[in-house]
């Protein structure tokens, strides 16, 4: 079972045009910066969106062929969705809700009623099936929402934002407990978020989208270990310059450059984990072979190490201890000198 879709259309400023081929068992989140036309796909893959040109096949049946004039609407397709605030009828029970997309489909309602108490039973809700929405709590109405999805038996189901309507103190259980369900799905399963944590822990793929385009994707270590954008880089925590190689050095956009191991020619991008980077109070002595002046901007605590945002003609995050912080005095910004070693910095083409 695959999915084969090219989905271009325009929606407002956003010129969307992606393609995609993944097949059965596999998770997919789709990643990207607000406005990158992540939900806007899922819509368009649901048949909630007209495309301008691209088709969207699944499993080998065309859904959709734009230059063919082919267009199946969205309840004749075998796609289930869960929308972000999940858009359970409110007027409905539990049991009502997930049997309204079988009733839909065509099954009577008895049967449909009786389908949709096995869902619930399944997800754990055997004693909520009367229940009306505003009378579950987020994670009951997420996986309500997940039955109604899956109990039309679809080929695809996609997810947007599944997470973001929980609260803190729910989200990690209620995660762990989605991704048992996905496990338990024999389709492809895409899911839209914009934590990477969220994708990291229930994908098997990554796809990131910037204005519109994917510029990157693949398994959740290869994008982590070489990003290929400075939002993919921020994502993941390290610091992204696009250059240009020239030899055993690499030249930033704004003409600063940085020495680097081996040698290079052509486009190129140079990684330089947080950790990598040294601040000082005075020019560092001895024999850095990357060093220039900056200033503190802004310290962020996160767990047992503090992020410094360096600003000047080279903008990087540094990650140094709190006991650093207090050495240097960090918190209270100012001039600070770089250091970074050239071998602390990864360079691969671009």
């Amino acid at each position: 079972m695959t999915l084969r879709a090219t989905v271009a259309l325009t929606r407002g400023t956003l010129d969307l045009d992606v393609s995609l081929d993944l097949a059965m068992g596999q998770t997919v989140a789709v990643l990207g910066p607000n406005g990158a036309g992540k939900t806007t796909l899922l819509r368009a893959l649901a048949g909630l969106q007209p495309l301008i040109r691209g088709h969207v096949t699944l499993d080998g049946e065309v859904l959709e062929d734009v230059a063919a004039g082919t267009c199946r609407r969205p309840e004749e397709r075998s796609i289930g969705v869960v929308f972000q605030d999940y858009l359970l009828f409110p007027h409905l029970s539990a049991l009502d809700n997930v049997a309204f997309g079988l009733r839909c489909r065509g099954l009577a309602r008895p049967d449909a009623r009786r389908r949709a108490a096995g869902w619930l039973e399944r997800f754990g809700l055997g004693d909520r099936l009367a229940a009306k929405p505003g009378e579950l709590s987020g994670g009951q109405a997420q996986r309500v929402a997940l039955a109604r999805a899956l109990a039309t038996d679809p080929r695809l189901l996609l997810l947007d934002e599944p997470l973001s309507a929980l609260d803190a103190s729910t989200r990690l259980e209620v995660r762990r407990e989605l991704r048992r369900h996905l496990a338990s799905f024999p389709g492809v399963r895409m899911v839209v978020t914009h934590d990477p944590l969220e994708a990291i822990a229930l994908a098997d793929v990554l796809v990131v989208l910037e204005e519109g385009r994917v510029v990157q994707t693949g398994t959740p270590a290869d994008v982590t270990a070489r990003p290929r954008s400075r939002y993919v880089g921020e994502l993941v925590g390290v610091n992204l310059f696009r250059a240009t190689g020239a030899g055993d050095r690499v030249v930033l956009a704004g003409g600063e450059t940085l020495q680097v191991p081996g040698a290079w020619a052509d486009d190129v991008f140079a990684l330089v984990h947080p950790r990598a980077v040294s601040l000082h109070r005075r020019e560092p002595e001895g024999t850095p072979r990357n060093v220039w002046k900056g200033t503190a901007d802004s310290l962020d605590r996160e767990a047992e190490r503090v992020r410094v945002r360096v600003g000047g003609p080279i903008p990087i995050v540094a990650e140094v201890t709190p006991a650093a912080v207090a050495d240097l005095a960090l918190a209270d910004g100012g001039a600070v000198w770089v250091s970074v070693k050239a071998t602390e910095i990864e360079v691969y083409p671009a």
